[in-house]
């Protein structure tokens, strides 16, 4: 998955105080994309180096040694040889190491978070950024406003050797997924996959175990990662609004996504070979 980058490591804390040096990398947005540059397998981010002295880039974390900024303002010019990309299109087209692609889904997340966060909601007031934490802060109320994550679900219904596999309606994608949405407030996660699970195929689901996480997603999410056993009839009722299509499929018919990058395809790949967590019923 994209966030195994192994001997690779992100340091996520704040640093308040840092300052963007001239080898430093510089994250900049423009509407829903990021400027990005080189070759495919060889991605680059813009240097502080390549912008003039009056750009203000605030810390975000860094790659091993490697530190990552973020400009404080959104379209700034493409530098040569750079261009905006969303990450649908980095992902596609630019084919980076998965490092880099961690880096590039970590930035947007903080840097969605910066952008819907130059406001108090309490009061309307211009905030500004914490002088002591990675936060944004109301001069006029007091309010402080923190990172957040968006808790969702991805489910692996299974049904002995068949898991049931998913394709979203109003998209273009080709290949299959599995039953996702989002946790309500007031709600466990368990009880989101029964949910979601119920209102898109209309299956009832017992044995729900935890398998594994992602923290990153277009919508700064974190997705985690459930296998669950088919509870009585297994005709599927689709919604038509959330699904076009929802089958059971056999272990050796799976086909994955296009890459191993995330935790949908890494967990039908996990069941295809047989390795799933099973449901031990406890003495």
């Amino acid at each position: 998955m994209i966030q195994d980058i192994f001997p690779h490591r992100i340091f996520n804390e704040y640093r308040a105080k840092a300052q963007a040096e001239a080898q430093d990398l510089v994250i900049c947005v423009h509407n829903d994309a990021m400027m990005v540059g080189g070759s495919p397998g060889e991605m680059e981010f813009p240097k502080r180096k390549n912008f003039s002295d009056d750009l203000v880039c605030h810390y975000l974390f860094s790659l091993d040694e490697e530190r990552i900024f973020l400009a404080n303002r959104d379209g700034i010019d493409p530098l040569p040889g750079f261009c905006y990309m969303t990450l649908k299109e980095i992902r596609q087209k630019m084919k980076t190491p998965l490092a880099y692609m961690y880096v590039a889904y970590t930035a947007w997340h903080l840097a969605a978070w910066y952008r819907d966060s130059r406001f108090c909601g309490r009061c309307g007031h211009s905030t500004r950024h914490s002088a002591k934490e990675r936060a944004m802060v109301c001069p006029q109320c007091g309010n402080t406003i923190y990172p957040r994550m968006v808790p969702a679900v991805i489910v692996g219904v299974t049904n002995g050797d068949e898991i049931l596999m998913t394709k979203y309606a109003n998209r273009d994608t080709p290949f299959y997924a599995l039953v996702a949405g989002f946790t309500e407030i007031g709600e466990t996660l368990e009880e989101c996959v029964a949910r979601e699970v119920m209102e898109e195929t209309g299956l009832r689901v017992k044995n729900i175990r935890y398998y594994k996480s992602q923290p990153w997603g277009n919508v700064q999410d974190i997705l985690m990662g459930f296998y669950c056993d088919l509870d009585g009839d297994p005709t599927i009722r689709m919604d038509s609004t959330e699904l076009k299509e929802a089958v059971w499929v056999k272990r050796e018919d799976i086909q994955g996504q296009l890459d191993d990058w995330s935790l949908t395809h890494h967990m039908m790949m996990t069941f295809k070979e047989g390795q799933e967590p099973r449901y031990t019923r406890s003495r």
